[in-house]
């Protein structure tokens, strides 16, 4: 009898991943990140991409700056704290294009600006985001959010000034936003049936895959995702409209779970694996994060969810070169499965900045796990 529980118990440890240490984890984070800051090292130099320079401080730099206070979050650095400063300090604390921006994309570097202000409150750190976000909350427009990634870009700063100064008009702007997205905008660009949302109303049916399956973009799905859980961590737990949050963070979770591969990556087309299939990390990180936040939450239960926290890790950290720290199979910006390719292990995106944010953020979830 003996002899048979302990075949069986290694029959077990054979078909699950390894979890890995909280400093194995924090390993992978820190090699990673010195890459980048060492490739960047003048936090307000453009990137010259597509022939066009682009500011240090748009959507992509800024999801990039998240996982960064993510990592000092599990790991004070004075270095990480101060790369972050001296970008805040370059772009004078202000948003790409103005503080009257309704722009998303350009709204995002407002949530480190936050998180730098509630490290040290000075009042000109969060003026022109607090500026641009009381003109949303003081103005009938509900439809600013017509692609689901602009949910992760903004929906969080509305968790974090109505946490901030008390004012629950944030929140109740954030949910008129965000039920706008959900069910108006082109019909509604989330699909109940699947628990997944369609990347903005191009995608809609009567569009589909090459399979025929309707087109849900991975990392669409994710920046949704990442969305929901930052913005339910930075509110509290009596906030008016939880329920209605939790319950599409489930069901998203509920989906994406058995869309996850053998080798623990999601595919950029989440419902056609031919449709440039192959190993992607930003939707898997992001995909990873989320479902590591709702163990930690306590909102996902640890027996179903782990392995895929593990699996999808352990690709995670297999994507970065040892010798560089260099993140591959990166897909490039775009909003859907054929844009930003080709996507492998040596091959440098457009942008690399916001794949590495979502593989800090992920990281991070991971930790907060393991490392009890």
């Amino acid at each position: 009898m003996k002899k048979l529980l302990i075949a069986a118990l290694c029959l077990i440890s054979l078909t699950m991943t390894a979890q890995p240490s909280g400093k194995e984890v924090l390993a992978s984070m820190e090699l990673a990140n010195k890459y980048f800051m060492e490739k960047y090292s003048d936090v307000g130099a453009e990137s010259y991409v597509r022939k066009k320079h682009r500011p240090s401080h748009i959507w992509t730099r800024s999801v990039y700056y998240e996982g960064l206070m993510a990592l000092h979050q599990i790991c004070p650095k004075s270095e990480y704290y101060q790369y972050a400063y001296d970008w805040a300090e370059f772009h004078k604390w202000g948003l790409h294009r103005g503080n009257t921006t309704r722009n998303a994309d350009n709204q995002c570097a407002g949530q480190i600006y936050i998180d730098l202000y509630n490290m040290c409150p000075e009042p000109h750190k969060i003026k022109d985001i607090k500026i641009c976000m009381d003109m949303l909350v003081n103005t009938p427009q509900n439809g600013d959010w017509t692609w689901i990634d602009a949910i992760q870009m903004a929906m969080p700063i509305f968790a974090q000034l109505g946490t901030l100064t008390g004012d629950t008009r944030y929140y109740e702007k954030a949910y008129d936003m965000y039920m706008c997205t959900r069910n108006e905008i082109g019909g509604g660009l989330w699909n109940a049936k699947d628990g997944l949302w369609w990347r903005d109303a191009d995608f809609c049916p009567p569009y589909t895959e090459p399979n025929g399956e309707d087109c849900y973009w991975a990392r669409g799905n994710g920046w949704v995702l990442i969305a929901l859980a930052r913005y339910m961590e930075r509110t509290p737990e009596n906030e008016a409209h939880r329920k209605q949050y939790l319950a599409d963070f489930k069901a998203m979770c509920k989906a994406l779970l058995p869309l996850q591969r053998e080798d623990g990556y999601w595919n950029v087309s989440l419902h056609d694996p031919n449709h440039f299939g192959g190993k992607e990390t930003s939707g898997t990180a992001l995909f990873t994060a989320g479902f590591a936040w709702g163990i930690r939450m306590g909102i996902l239960p640890a027996k179903e969810y782990m392995p895929a926290v593990l699996k999808g890790w352990q690709a995670l950290t297999e994507a970065v070169h040892p010798d560089t720290g260099f993140l591959g199979y990166v897909q490039g910006t775009g909003k859907e499965p054929k844009d930003g390719q080709p996507v492998a292990y040596d091959h440098e995106p457009d942008f690399e900045d916001y794949a590495l944010g979502c593989f800090l953020i992920a990281g991070s979830e991971v930790y907060k796990i393991v490392a009890k």
